[in-house]
Formats: C-alpha cells, sequence, structure tokens
C-alpha cells in the first residue's frame, strides 16, 4: 500500500485545496461580470413596456366593458325611449329639464345619463301614488281621526317630499362628494406638481395621482382615472378637462381645468401653473380655517348662556344661598 505524501496544511486545512475551491470562485465571478458586461439592458425599456401593456390593457377593458353592457344598454334604451314617448306626448318633458337633471347625476357621481328621464317620469309618478296612499289613510280610513288641520299639512308634506325627494336625495349626495374632492384637491395637486417636474405626462400623472391617492380620496381617484382615460383616447384633449368640470361641482376643479386647457394651449409650463395654484388652494384652506375659528366666539355664545353659566352660577352661588337659608331658619 502506497501513502501518498500529504500536501501543506495551515492551521489544519489542506492550504491545495482551499486555493483550488478559491480559484474556482474567482473565475465564476470573473464569468458573471463579463455576462454582465455584454448582457447589459435598457432601464427604461422595461418602464416603457410595462406602460404599453397598461394602455392595451385599457384598451381590451374598455372594449370588453362595451361588447358586454351593449345588450343592456338597449334595453335601458328601449324603456328609456318609452318614458320619454309618454312624458312628450304628455307636454311635461323640456330638454331643459334633461339637461338640468343630466348635469345633477354628475354632481351626485352617476355616469349613465339616460336615467335623468327615468327620474323625470318618477317625480311626477311619486306623487300620484304616495298621495294616494296618504289620501286613502288619512281620509277614507282615518288612521288619525283627532286630527283636523294636521291632515292638510301632512298631505302636503307627502306630495313636497315625494316630488322634491330624488332632487333632495341627489343633491345631498352630490354635497358630500364635493366634499371629500375639495379634501383630496390639495394633496392631489401637490403630487401632480411632483410629477410634472419628474418629467411625466399629463395623462400619465393624473393616472399616477389616482393611484396613489385612490385609497384615501376614492371620489377624487374615480375622477382622476376616468380623466386619464379620457386624454388617452380623445381626439380633443380640451374635451376631457371639459368633462372634469362638468363632473365635479367646484369651482376649484374648473380652475384647475382652466389652468390645465391654458397649459394646453399657450405652452406654459406645467408645474410652475401648479405650484402656484396649489400656493392659492393653500392660502384659501387657511382662509377657510381662520373663519371658522373666527366664527367659534359667536358659535359658543349660546351654548355658553344656556348650559355653562347656569352651572357656574349654581356652583358659586348655591353655597350662600344655602348659609342664608339656614340663617334664616335658625332666626326663626
Amino acid at each position: 500500500m502506497i501513502n501518498t505524501p500529504a500536501g501543506p496544511t495551515l492551521l489544519g486545512f489542506d492550504v491545495v485545496l482551499v486555493g483550488s475551491i478559491l480559484a474556482g470562485i474567482a473565475a465564476m465571478a470573473v464569468i458573471f461580470a463579463i455576462y454582465t458586461a455584454v448582457t447589459i439592458k435598457d432601464p427604461m425599456a422595461k418602464r416603457v413596456k410595462a406602460l404599453n401593456n397598461r394602455r392595451e390593457e385599457l384598451k381590451a377593458g374598455i372594449v370588453t366593458a362595451t361588447a358586454k353592457k351593449r345588450q343592456s344598454l338597449v334595453r335601458k334604451t328601449d324603456t328609456t325611449e318609452k318614458v320619454k314617448t309618454a312624458l312628450g306626448d304628455m307636454k311635461v318633458l323640456q330638454d331643459t329639464q334633461i339637461a338640468d337633471m343630466q348635469q345633477k347625476l354628475a354632481w351626485a357621481g352617476y355616469r349613465n345619463k339616460e336615467v335623468a328621464v327615468l327620474l323625470i317620469g318618477a317625480r311626477l309618478l311619486l306623487p300620484l301614488i304616495f298621495g294616494g296612499f296618504a289620501f286613502v289613510m288619512l281620509y277614507l280610513v282615518e288612521i288619525y281621526p283627532d286630527w283636523v288641520m294636521k291632515r292638510v299639512f301632512a298631505m302636503a308634506t307627502v306630495l313636497f317630499l315625494s316630488y322634491k325627494g330624488p332632487e333632495i336625495y341627489l343633491k345631498n349626495k352630490a354635497s358630500k362628494r364635493s366634499a371629500e374632492i375639495r379634501k383630496g384637491l390639495p394633496d392631489a395637486l401637490d403630487l401632480l406638481v411632483i410629477c410634472a417636474e419628474a418629467g411625466l405626462t399629463v395623462d400619465a400623472a393624473f393616472n399616477r395621482v389616482a393611484k396613489e391617492l385612490g385609497r384615501a380620496y376614492p371620489e377624487l381617484g374615480d375622477e382622476f382615472t376616468l380623466t386619464a382615460i379620457e386624454l388617452s383616447f380623445l381626439n380633443e384633449r380640451k374635451k376631457a378637462f371639459d368633462n372634469l368640470a362638468y363632473r365635479v361641482d367646484l369651482e376649484a376643479v374648473k380652475g384647475v381645468v382652466t389652468t390645465m386647457i391654458q397649459t394646453e394651449r399657450y405652452g406654459t409650463p406645467l408645474a410652475s401653473a401648479l405650484r402656484v395654484l396649489s400656493g392659492e388652494f393653500r392660502n384659501e384652506r387657511m382662509m377657510r380655517a381662520e373663519e371658522k375659528a373666527a366664527r367659534l366666539p359667536a358659535i359658543m355664545t349660546v351654548p355658553l348662556i344656556l348650559f355653562i353659566l347656569p352651572v357656574l352660577f349654581v356652583v358659586i352661588l348655591g353655597p350662600a344661598a344655602c348659609s342664608i337659608a339656614d340663617a334664616f331658619s335658625g332666626g326663626i
């Protein structure tokens, strides 16, 4: 049996074996470095590809949604045409009424304009239905026989609420929606300034802002997303901004739309224009807060007189009144 001589060792490790392992690792590192240098990629290629895929998804989504909803839209249009024809024969339908109701629906967040005719028809039918039911219950069944003049007021209230009910509901929902959009608009403008300074286009900036603020302000994110889609597909970009001003009942949004249109028309730098507009909105928000703070003393006057001062008088004058009462009772 031949014994092979052992190699040199260092601290108990074979120097030749360790050197071979380190040489293999170094060779692999050199090969990886050469491969990385040869196969270098454009850093913007992945982003451009993602944007193109997103655009194709939007196109496919719009086409698919249109195809799926076409049949239902046809049915709604048939129903709407029947209601419109019936109201036209009764001479109670005007184009101005339809336009006004469509505007209120847009402010409340409803996209389908065909519902305007149905609401006008409901405004005509609801007083007949609820008024007839109230007349039967109040005058024929007499559920409250002791009511004399109250019946007249109850009947008038039912007729008024059934006629104005849809408009009151739309107005209430539109005011809440406008308040939510007003809260998120300054933050949205700040993000638009950042996106504009970063070099994004207007539609990409709107899409990015909608993505970032969609969870915090869903109404504002919905409007910005729809505006970004319209900017991508409409022939006239001004039409997309006009639609945004049409859908939101806020002067601040109309100011943003005017700024965007002027920027598109005259070539004004978008970042500087939005920065000026954002500063104006910050000042307006500060002025609104100062106005509320200035109104606070006048608002607190009535609760102070009705609730705080009587309690204060009782606490201060109560012991003295008790002492005086004890003194008089002891003297007697």
